[in-house]
C-alpha cells in the first residue's frame, strides 16, 4: 500500500479494496444488528399503539401511561454502564444473547397487566434488561469502523428508528383491530406477546453469528484485517479528543455531563412525539386504530431518508457540530408547520415529514461526535454514561408535556415545548462541541 495515498482519516482516496473492505463489513454486521435494533424500539414504542385500546378495558389515566413511558428509561439508566462496561469484558455476542432474551420476556409479559403497579414495574425491568443494548452497538461499531467512516454507519443502523416506527402504525394497528377477542384476549395484549418473543429468537442468532472483534472474523482474509488496522492507526476526528486515560478522569470532565444533557433534552423530544403521535393523529379525526397506525408510519419513511442523506454528508465534510443543528432545525421548522396546520390532517402529516427528516438524523451525527470525543481507553464507560444520563430525558418529558397539555387544555403548548427542547439541544451542542484542529473532509 503506498503511504502517498493514505489522505483523510486514514482512508484510501479511490481505493476500491478499500470500498470493498468497508462495504463487506457493512452487509455482514449491519442487516442483523438493524433487525435486531427495530425489535427494540418496537417494544420501547408500543405502548403509544397499545394504550389506545387499553383505555377501553384498563382504568389507566394519561398521566399513569406517561409515566410507564418514562420509568423504563430509569431501569435504562441504572444499568447502562454496568452493561457496556460488562460488554467489554466478555463480548458483544454475550452480552446481546443475554439482553435480547431478557427484554423479549419482559415485554411479552406486559400482556398480564392489569393494575398500574405491575405495569410501572414491568416497563422497569425492561428498561433494566434492555440496557446497553443501544451504547452497547455504538461500542461495538467503533471496533469495525474507523470514525471518518463512522457518521455514515452509525446513521445507517440508526435508520432502525425511523424504519420501525414506519413498520409499527400498520402492523401495530393491525395487531390492535383484527387480533382482538382471538383466544378470549385483547389486541392489545396479542401486540406485546407478538412484539416481544421475537427479541429472544435474535438473541440466539446474534450469538451464534457475530463476531466480538474483527480479528476474530474468520470471514476476513489477513489482507483486510491488516488493512482495517491501518486505517485505525491513521485515524483522524472531526472534532477535539478528550485525554481520558482513566475512568475517574472520565467523570471529572464536565463536559461528559454537558453532552448528556444535550442528549437528554433532544431525546425527551424525541420520545414524546413517539408515544403522542398516535394521539395526535386521532384527534385530528381519524377515529380508525389502524388507519392511525397506518398514517403515523407516513413521516418516519422521510426520517429514513434524512437519516442516510445527512450521515453522509457529515462524513464527507468530516463535520458534526452544524449538521447536529442543521437537522434539530429542521425538526423544529416541521414541528412549526405541525402547529400551524393542526386540524388539517394533510398539513399537519407534512409537517411532521419535515420534522422526522431533521430528527432522525440528529441521534447518529451526536453519537458519532461522542464517539470521537471519547478516547478508546474509556469509550465503553463514557459512551454509556452519556446516554444513560441522556435517557433521564424521556424519563420526566412525556409526563411534563402531558402536564403542559392537561394544564393549557391544549396539544399546541406542549408542541412549542418539544420545539423549545429541540433548539436548546442544537444551541448547547454547537457551543460545547468543538472541531478537531487538523481534520480534513473524507471520501464519500
Amino acid at each position: 500500500m503506498d503511504p502517498n495515498q493514505i489522505q483523510r482519516g486514514g482512508q484510501v482516496a479511490g481505493s476500491a479494496a478499500d470500498e470493498a473492505l468497508f462495504s463487506k463489513i457493512i452487509w455482514r454486521l449491519l442487516p442483523l444488528l438493524i433487525i435486531c435494533y427495530i425489535i427494540a424500539f418496537l417494544d420501547r414504542i408500543n405502548i403509544g399503539f397499545a394504550q389506545l385500546q387499553m383505555k377501553q378495558t384498563l382504568p389507566f389515566s394519561n398521566e399513569a401511561y406517561a409515566f410507564g413511558a418514562g420509568v423504563f428509561f430509569i431501569g435504562y439508566f441504572l444499568f447502562e454502564v454496568p452493561s457496556n462496561l460488562m460488554l467489554e469484558k466478555i463480548g458483544a455476542r454475550k452480552t446481546l444473547l443475554r439482553i435480547m432474551v431478557c427484554w423479549g420476556l419482559c415485554a411479552s409479559a406486559l400482556m398480564f397487566v392489569q393494575t398500574t403497579t405491575q405495569f410501572y414495574i414491568i416497563r422497569f425491568l425492561l428498561g433494566a434488561f434492555e440496557a446497553g443494548f443501544f451504547p452497547g452497538i455504538i461500542l461495538y461499531l467503533t471496533y469495525w469502523f474507523p470514525g471518518a467512516r463512522r457518521g455514515k454507519v452509525i446513521a445507517i443502523f440508526m435508520t432502525a428508528t425511523a424504519l420501525t416506527q414506519v413498520i409499527a402504525g400498520p402492523v401495530s394497528g393491525a395487531i390492535l383491530k383484527y387480533m382482538n377477542g382471538v383466544l378470549g384476549h385483547h389486541g392489545w395484549q396479542w401486540l406485546f406477546v407478538m412484539q416481544g418473543l421475537p427479541a429472544v429468537a435474535l438473541g440466539v442468532i446474534a450469538f451464534l453469528y457475530l463476531q466480538d472483534r474483527p480479528e476474530q472474523a474468520k470471514w476476513l482474509s489477513d489482507d483486510e484485517k491488516r488493512s482495517l488496522r491501518h486505517h485505525f492507526d491513521n485515524d483522524q476526528q472531526a472534532v477535539e479528543s478528550a485525554s481520558h486515560g482513566s475512568i475517574w478522569e472520565l467523570l471529572r470532565d464536565p463536559k461528559v455531563y454537558t453532552l448528556a444533557f444535550v442528549f437528554g433534552l433532544f431525546l425527551g423530544a424525541v420520545y414524546t412525539m413517539i408515544f403522542w403521535i398516535p394521539t395526535l393523529i386521532k384527534g385530528w379525526g381519524v377515529a380508525d386504530v389502524f388507519t392511525v397506525g397506518v398514517l403515523s408510519s407516513i413521516p418516519p419513511l422521510f426520517g429514513v431518508v434524512g437519516c442516510v442523506l445527512i450521515g453522509r454528508s457529515s462524513d464527507r465534510h468530516l463535520e458534526r457540530r452544524w449538521h447536529f443543528v442543521f437537522a434539530l432545525a429542521m425538526a423544529s421548522v416541521g414541528l412549526m408547520l405541525t402547529i400551524i396546520f393542526q386540524g388539517n390532517l394533510v398539513g399537519s402529516l407534512i409537517g411532521l415529514c419535515i420534522m422526522y427528516f431533521g430528527q432522525a438524523a440528529a441521534t447518529p451525527l451526536f453519537f458519532t461526535g461522542v464517539s470521537e470525543y471519547i478516547p478508546k481507553k474509556t469509550a465503553a464507560g463514557g459512551i454509556a454514561l452519556i446516554s444513560s444520563l441522556g435517557n433521564l430525558g424521556p424519563s420526566v418529558m412525556p409526563v411534563i408535556t402531558s402536564w403542559v397539555k392537561t394544564t393549557t387544555g391544549t396539544q399546541v403548548a406542549s408542541l412549542y415545548f418539544v420545539m423549545a427542547l429541540y433548539l436548546a439541544a442544537a444551541t448547547i451542542l454547537a457551543i460545547v462541541l468543538r472541531p478537531a484542529g487538523r481534520a480534513q473532509p473524507a471520501m464519500a
